[in-house]
């Protein structure tokens, strides 16, 4: 049965829906922007499936709360206090209840399978990936070591540390698998980074502890400079505790690990991250700094003249 026309209630539902309309309307974003509902553009496949679960689960709850609102309003058009003579009284009703009882159930259930799944996709592990990288938080910067990419000068990884006024760049190929390994050398960091839809805190002496450290991805989908943060309170200077990940295409990673394993001519030291993506000379993805974050001066002896200080 619908809203006969020229009601209060079929004018407040055609009002409802043209403010819906200019609101979604008004915000000019794209269709795919509107079902991420403000998660950012997923670079890996696991990303993906985790925004299917966030948009899924954001409709679903959308659709109940349409439900919801739909009988608040039709209760307040259709059953307001018309007389001072009391309403019927009705003390069960057996089929309103097991509705009430059944499709929250199904609702719970729903997610929860869906749920799982997800996350057993995106935490599943093969073992056998084309890059490892281990990545050691502390106070309050990054490394990352490559341990199947020896420098000839020690045989030692291939290591990046970052510094106070070097943000470290995590540089990985695109289209390739990607192991993980997070280990903290002091506090309790956590790995973050916004494209991935995914972060794993990052503890000190995880296998001790008996806590899984590592996770992977199948690929990053694209190649490009995406920001990464430490998403655990973990000190004074926690939120500038910021690395980037920089995704080249193969032939380039491999040309950049090369020359990480080398010593540079004009240092007699093994090259830099900074050094090695100069030398690559690749355009914008070899920018020897970071591009999407910049470094944070942690001297705390350093102070900028006040008028209290001054007094």
């Amino acid at each position: 049965m619908g809203l006969k026309e020229g009601t209060r209630a079929a004018r407040l539902a055609k009002v409802v829906g043209l403010v819906g309309l200019v609101g979604v309307g008004a915000t000019g974003c794209s269709t795919d922007e509107v079902l991420r509902f403000g998660w950012p553009v997923a670079v890996t496949p696991q990303a993906e499936r985790m925004r299917e679960l966030w948009t899924w689960s954001v409709v679903a709850a959308l659709a109940v709360g349409v439900i919801v609102w739909g009988l608040i309003l039709w209760s307040v058009a259709f059953h307001r206090k018309k007389s001072e003579e009391l309403p019927r009284q009705v003390a069960y009703n057996l089929p309103l209840e097991l509705v009430l009882i059944v499709v929250p159930t199904v609702i719970v259930a729903v997610l929860f399978y869906f749920t799982a799944v997800t996350q057993n996709y995106v935490t599943k592990k093969t073992g056998d990936v084309d890059v490892t990288v281990d990545v050691i938080g502390f106070q309050w910067n990054w490394e990352f070591r490559y341990p199947e990419y020896k420098t000839a000068r020690d045989n030692q990884p291939v290591s990046t540390i970052g510094t106070s006024g070097e943000v470290p760049l995590l540089v990985v190929p695109q289209g390739r698998s990607i192991r993980f390994n997070l280990e903290s050398t002091d506090v309790i960091h956590s790995f973050y980074v916004p494209e991935f839809h995914f972060k794993r805190d990052v503890f000190p002496k995880p296998h001790k502890n008996n806590q899984d450290n590592a996770f992977e991805i199948s690929q990053i989908d694209r190649t490009g400079s995406f920001v990464g943060r430490c998403a655990e309170l973990c000190g004074v200077y926690h939120a500038v505790m910021n690395f980037e990940v920089r995704a080249l295409e193969p032939a380039v990673f491999d040309r950049y690990m090369d020359l990480r394993a080398k010593d540079n001519p004009k240092t007699g030291q093994p090259y830099s991250a900074a050094e090695a993506l100069t030398e690559l000379d690749c355009g914008e993805l070899c920018t020897p700094f970071a591009v999407t974050t910049k470094p944070f001066d942690t001297d705390r002896t350093v102070r900028e003249a006040s008028g209290a200080g001054n007094k």
